[in-house]
This record gives C-alpha cells, sequence and structure tokens, in this order.
C-alpha cells in the first residue's frame, strides 16, 4: 500500500487509568473502553484515510473500536482491548500494510505547559464551566498542556495519571492542536506535569535516534 498520509501520532497506552477511560466513554459513539485497557491511538492526515486504518487494525485483531474524530484535515483513531498483545498487533498491521515504521510519527512539540497555583474561586468556576470531567475547586492547583499533534496528549495525560493523585477536568486530544486540564494538591499537580512532560520527549527521543519501540 503506497503511503498516501502523514503519520501524525501514533501511541501505545498499556493500561488506561480510571478517569481517562471514563472520560473516553463519557461521550463515545462506538464501543467504550473499560479501565485498564490497552489502547493504540492514531492520528493522520488527510483524515478520511483514518478509515483505512481502522479497516486493518479490525480485520487484523481482536481490538475494538472507540473513538474515531474526522476533521477537515486530520483523522483520529483508538482501538482498544484487555490483551496489550491485541492492542500492539493492531498497530503492527498498520504499520506493515503502510510500509512505515512507528518511530515515523511526527514529533510533539509542547505548545504550553503551565502550572497555575492556588487557583481563585473565579478562575475555578472558569474552569469548571468549560469542564466534561471534574470540577476545579478553590485553592487547587491547575495544570495546563497544549501539544501538536494533538493526539499524544492521551498518554501525556495517561502517564500523568498513574504518576499523582489528580483529577482530569478536561482533554481535547485531537484538532490541529489538544488542550489538557487537570487540578489538584501543589505537590501533586507538579509530578502530575512532570510525568506528561517526560513520556512526550522520551517518545521523542525514540523518534530522533530512530531506536526503541512501544511495540516490543
Amino acid at each position: 500500500m503506497a503511503k498516501k498520509f502523514d503519520l501524525r501520532t501514533l501511541t501505545f497506552i498499556d493500561s488506561l487509568q480510571p478517569q481517562l477511560a471514563q472520560f473516553i466513554a463519557k461521550d463515545n459513539r462506538v464501543y467504550d473502553p473499560a479501565e485498564y485497557d490497552s489502547a493504540l491511538m492514531i492520528e493522520i492526515a488527510p483524515a478520511m484515510e483514518i478509515h483505512s486504518m481502522i479497516d486493518m487494525a479490525l480485520k487484523n485483531t481482536a481490538v475494538r473500536l472507540g473513538t474515531v474524530v474526522t476533521e477537515r484535515v486530520f483523522g483520529l483513531m483508538m482501538v482498544q482491548h484487555k490483551d496489550q498483545g491485541e492492542v500492539k498487533e493492531a498497530a503492527r498491521a498498520v504499520l506493515r500494510e503502510t510500509g512505515l515504521d512507528e518511530n515515523d510519527r511526527a514529533t510533539c512539540e509542547i505548545l504550553t505547559s503551565k502550572i497555575i497555583r492556588g487557583i481563585e474561586q473565579d478562575h475555578a468556576i472558569m474552569f469548571t464551566g468549560e469542564a466534561r470531567g471534574n470540577m476545579v475547586l478553590s485553592g487547587e492547583s491547575v495544570h495546563i498542556m497544549e501539544v501538536t499533534p494533538a493526539a499524544y496528549l492521551t498518554v501525556a495525560c495517561n502517564e500523568a495519571l498513574k504518576a499523582a493523585n489528580v483529577k482530569l477536568v478536561s482533554i481535547k486530544p485531537y484538532g490541529a492542536s489538544g488542550r489538557l486540564v487537570m487540578s489538584g494538591s501543589e505537590a501533586e499537580i507538579d509530578c502530575a506535569a512532570a510525568a506528561a512532560e517526560a513520556i512526550l520527549e522520551k517518545l521523542n527521543q525514540a523518534k530522533k535516534s530512530k531506536s526503541g519501540s512501544q511495540l516490543s
């Protein structure tokens, strides 16, 4: 199969954390992921080519389709399964049929990684008004992260939730750039932000060196 698209993101998530799994399921129109499922996120351009990726993954493995977003330019898919092997094989199937390597994905650029400490009530109410997840309370600290390509935010969010006791307020992992908002105590938010940044740096280093694999 000749390459007809740009591979923006390909990331493997070993174990969807409960808040993220529930967030995805909240407005999902496909097959809801279970907590601690493994998952694969692929984002490409042009958008409609994502349907070819979905077809490859579903025909070659037992994964279930969890998310599809097709915008004017970018297409996003997530598949998941309780068996990590099935999810990794879905990624390998896509790569085999497209002739690509997982490190052909785009470099992730962190556009914003900002912590607001001891947030004021008016500001907290604003975040809560825009939230699709947890409420932000006065006095908490808030971490805001924006990245491009957007789908990288999913693995960044998952690693943050593994590392710290924080609340997922909102995540938009599609479009030209994505945005993640989390809240919690100052110490926990510092830990979560560091974990989110660390996984993205690890993926960038793997791409740069053309070594290392999420799928081994």
